[in-house]
């Protein structure tokens, strides 16, 4: 397949949501990573070439991974796509989003999964506004009906959602809640993670995250709601509009994310972990993405 898409540059682009540019800078680490994930299994990575047809090849298993992310196909179809079983591709999947999670990592694209990892980061970088938001992934409704209580979202769908954090200048996601089931509310999510700004940065949100607290020296924009039976002043509603203008970059950032059809489809993988190992991978991928765009400009 990667032979047959050189020259391709707008399939390639829509088949694995990089260049080949960005590929090609992704692979060593990718790699590497692959290589050492065989280490610590106690193979030899000489045994675990493949045959061809399996992703005997580095650049194999990056694409494999890479399209399976962002077209989110049935299995059957990557099964077919890259002349596998099944069974084979289902393995696959499993087995080498571990490693692009690792490479990522590497690269210094993974963003932060714990409050204090997140201060860490931001206290090494120029200091920026940044915005929180939740977002909501559809996922298959579960068969038993105590299982659908608790991740029916309320709004007609079954969810699981994150909270993130991203900077408003670089676009780059600082940081990545647990994910959640969809009935929870965004502030309790936030309240349960306590994730916090160092001081001096100026935090942008919505109303829905009123009454939560994300550090003390830090300004706070957030829209003022309408009183009950009453109305906002034309300044409120100028205030609120300014800060709507510059929040939405988080929203832009969202959006980025899902361009990894894999946490914007409904989900269909019920392996344990595996929803919040994917939100983890698109939103590493968007980050990588931004920063080879930005260097590029």
């Amino acid at each position: 397949m990667h032979k047959a898409l050189k020259g391709k540059q707008k399939t390639f682009m829509a088949m694995m949501g990089l260049n080949s540019g960005e590929f090609n800078r992704l692979l060593p680490y990718f790699h590497e990573a692959y290589r050492g994930s065989l280490v610590e299994e106690g193979k030899n990575a000489d045994e675990k070439r493949g045959k061809p047809g399996q992703l005997a090849l580095a650049e194999d298993k990056l694409l494999f991974i890479l399209y399976y992310l962002k077209t989110y196909p049935l299995q059957e179809v990557l099964a077919y796509s890259f002349g596998l079983t099944q069974s084979a591709a289902n393995s696959w999947v499993h087995r080498l989003s571990p490693v692009l999670q690792a490479a990522l990592k590497q690269m210094g694209h993974r963003p932060a999964r714990l409050p204090e990892e997140l201060l860490a980061r931001l206290e090494t970088e120029a200091v920026q506004a940044v915005g929180i938001d939740g977002t909501e992934r559809r996922i298959q409704r579960p068969l038993d009906p105590d299982v659908q209580e608790d991740w029916y979202s309320g709004k007609k769908a079954h969810t699981v959602k994150n909270n993130l954090i991203a900077g408003l200048d670089d676009r780059d996601i600082k940081y990545l809640g647990k994910t959640r089931s969809g009935k929870v509310h965004d502030k309790r999510i936030a309240d349960e993670e306590q994730a916090q700004v160092p001081d001096g940065y100026e935090v942008y949100r919505d109303s829905g995250f009123q009454g939560h607290q994300m550090g003390e020296g830090i300004t706070l924009f957030e829209p003022k709601k309408k009183p009950r039976g009453g109305e906002l002043t034309r300044e409120e509603k100028r205030r609120n509009q300014a800060i709507s203008r510059t929040r939405v970059v988080v929203e832009h950032v969202i959006s980025g994310v899902k361009r990894c059809r894999c946490v914007k489809d409904v989900f269909r993988n019920w392996k344990d972990g595996f929803d919040d190992l994917v939100m983890e991978l698109a939103c590493g991928l968007h980050n990588f993405r931004n920063a080879s765009r930005v260097r590029n400009d």
